[in-house]
């Protein structure tokens, strides 16, 4: 399968959408190419549906001490405020592209943007922890079923230069909008409370749902789609108990024989869930022959490790400026700044550059260079100013990320037959996501720290998030060696 330009993506912010969120429009069937004010409607629509998903992630993470005081939730309750969302996004994506192309992608999306609207009313309303966490599960369920329909009517109402253009506008302003959230949301946080940024996802629902439902092409349904409803309960029963074995290990940090209980269970329904897979055959929602190659396989395991490092990053940052450094919301979202703004900026020099030297130079390297932010990020906490120890480390791993998501993007899709390029772009995606929730089911402790506690434990953080980027290294060399197109 060629490309003729390599597959960019400009990360949000700790929204963290990976690189291979831009490949599933790239990779669509143009089927609809409407003139004039009607292409426009359509990516307007796709932008502020995708921002729903992005933009609410990084906001939260900010939030997350004001939560914490007004809910009296610490520690793995604050995890669990995150993981809510990100569990379901995790498990429930594949079966989400599925249905959009059952029942239609407009109508998914629509359905998924109402659900998000309703899960952000429930959470600003939370008046325990339990209910901010399910509010935040209905929220990934929307997520999960807007995002793929999304990206797929982006694909599918633009060919050629036009769809060129079309995904560089959806990346741009996503990214412009990613590295502002935290800022706009930090502000939000101060001036309001932090229900004001659940709030905030009210009219950009309504908007959308007034624009999609007005401009989106009519798309035909298959009834003989498949769903594979047993295979997505399987994932999230599996990924559920397993994140809550690791929260609960991680707050308590020691392992109860509940939570070994919990992991073992999680593992043991994550077996049967390919068990399900191998035997699901046509109707099955990830095709286990993609694990044939070895090359995808080292490359979700380097998305996993990269991008659950970045996420861990993302949650405990702004928490320890915050509850350490005295950061006021606001200053904490300014401070996350560099991070996306240096990865939209490089993403693309990049990616050009890896067109040249093939993946296997700059997945191999660019890891190292996370590994070293990381690494630097330790001596934030320890009373230095911000510039002389958190941009510094900021910078070192925005760099790094910069010099991965393209090749990471073009190495996934050239190890695949084009018929498996959706399928492998949809479960790197949901890899990426993945490696975010089980690393911030390991922040219990951070999460639950104070004072000279919170820095050692952060401190900690930054250690183990540099050897997971040294372990995304040496995954590139390992398994990199020549990425066959077409493979499988």
């Amino acid at each position: 399968m060629k490309h003729s330009s390599p597959i960019t993506f400009l990360p949000m912010s700790s929204a963290l959408p990976p690189a291979c969120d831009r490949a599933l429009a790239e990779a669509m069937p143009c089927t609809h190419a409407p003139a004039g004010g009607g292409a426009t409607r359509i990516l307007i629509t796709t932008i502020l549906a995708s921002s729903l998903a992005f933009i609410d992630g990084s906001v939260v993470n900010v939030g997350l001490p004001a939560i914490g005081r007004s809910l009296q939730a610490h520690g793995a309750g604050l995890s669990w405020i995150v993981n809510g969302y990100l569990l379901p996004l995790s498990a429930l994506l594949l079966l989400g592209g599925a249905a959009g192309d059952r029942f239609g992608r407009k109508r998914v999306l629509l359905l998924g943007v109402a659900l998000f609207a309703l899960a952000s009313l429930l959470c600003a309303a939370a008046g325990s922890l339990a209910w901010l966490v399910a509010g935040r599960v209905l929220q990934g369920c929307g997520a999960a079923m807007l995002m793929p329909s999304s990206l797929a009517i982006l694909g599918a109402s633009f060919a050629g230069e036009a769809r060129g253009k079309a995904v560089g506008i959806w990346a741009a302003v996503g990214a412009a909008g990613g590295a502002i959230a935290p800022l706009l949301g930090g502000q939000l946080i101060d001036l309001f409370g932090w229900r004001a940024i659940f709030l905030i996802n009210l009219p950009i629902a309504a908007l959308t749902v007034w624009l999609g439902a007005r401009s989106l092409p009519a798309d035909p349904t298959h009834a003989s789609q498949p769903l594979d409803l047993a295979g997505a309960a399987l994932a999230s029963i599996g990924l559920a108990s397993l994140t809550w074995g690791l929260t609960s290990a991680s707050a308590a940090a020691s392992v109860s024989g509940a939570a070994l209980a919990a992991m073992g269970a999680g593992l043991a329904v994550l077996a049967a869930f390919l068990f399900a897979e191998a035997r699901a055959g046509e109707g099955a929602m990830l095709p286990l022959g993609l694990f044939a190659s070895p090359s995808f396989v080292g490359l979700n395991l380097l998305t996993f490790l990269l991008y659950g490092a970045l996420g861990a990053l993302l949650v405990a940052l702004p928490f320890v400026l915050i509850e350490a450094g005295g950061y006021s919301a606001t200053a904490a979202g300014a401070a996350l700044l560099p991070l996306p703004i240096v990865i939209a900026l490089g993403s693309s020099a990049m990616g050009k550059l890896a067109a040249r030297t093939g993946p296997r130079l700059p997945l191999s390297v660019a890891p190292l260079v996370v590994a070293c932010g990381f690494f630097l990020a330790t001596r934030i906490g320890e009373g230095g100013a911000y510039w002389s120890t958190t941009l510094p480390a900021l910078l070192l791993i925005s760099l790094g990320m910069a010099g991965a998501v393209a090749p990471l993007t073009t190495a996934v899709l050239a190890g695949v037959d084009a018929k498996h390029t959706g399928v492998a772009s949809g479960f790197n995606s949901a890899v990426a996501r993945s490696g975010g929730l089980v690393a911030t089911s390991l922040l219990g402790l951070l999460l639950a720290a104070r004072g000279v506690q919170l820095e050692a434990a952060f401190r900690l953080v930054a250690v183990a998030s540099g050897v997971a980027a040294l372990a995304a290294a040496g995954c590139a060399f390992a398994w990199l060696g020549t990425v066959k197109e077409g493979a499988i």
